[in-house]
């Protein structure tokens, strides 16, 4: 699918929109599942899931089991998903401040997000941000600095709210 490497046993609710630059990679794990149509969750899908990567060379990397409603995944450098990742709807996630003629924008940087992570539903996540495995990030954050594992995380800027016991 338009040069997506797409793992078996994907889900589609909806069509969603994938635009890979040339000499780009995107990469799907198995059993994921992709919810882009408007009545495809209870909470409102504002638009179809888009995975694009925007430069040369740039890389989307999605573990399996992951769960997307109406994402928003933007990539000019590196993006990795671990396995089992949730993403409630209309989340967004990017590696780049998008305007590279603006002399006020900085590199694009890397965003990993571990596996078991769960962002609630509007969560905005900036570049060069990780968020540690099992980290839950409460709805309408935005994460503009690393996250540890095992720990709820909300507000904007996102910060730690509380541990998680690791089992």
């Amino acid at each position: 699918w338009w040069g997506v490497r797409l793992g078996p046993g994907c889900a589609f609710d909806g069509l969603p929109r994938f635009r890979r630059h040339p000499r780009s990679r995107i990469a799907i794990g198995a059993r994921c599942v992709f919810r882009s149509s408007n009545v495809s969750n209870v909470i409102g899908v504002n638009h179809p899931c888009v995975v694009s990567t925007l430069k040369e060379g740039a890389e989307i990397d999605i573990g399996s089991c992951c769960g997307f409603s109406g994402i928003a995944i933007a990539c000019a450098a590196r993006i990795v998903l671990g396995e089992n990742v949730r993403c409630g709807a209309n989340t967004l996630i990017t590696d780049t401040d998008w305007h590279t003629d603006d002399p006020r924008t900085g590199p694009d940087l890397a965003v990993n997000i571990e596996k078991g992570v769960w962002l609630g539903v509007n969560v905005t996540v900036l570049k060069g941000v990780t968020i540690g495995e099992n980290t839950f990030v409460a709805a309408g954050s935005m994460v503009t600095h690393s996250l540890p594992a095992n720990v709820v995380a909300g507000g904007v800027p996102a910060r730690v709210l509380k541990e998680l016991d690791e089992r």
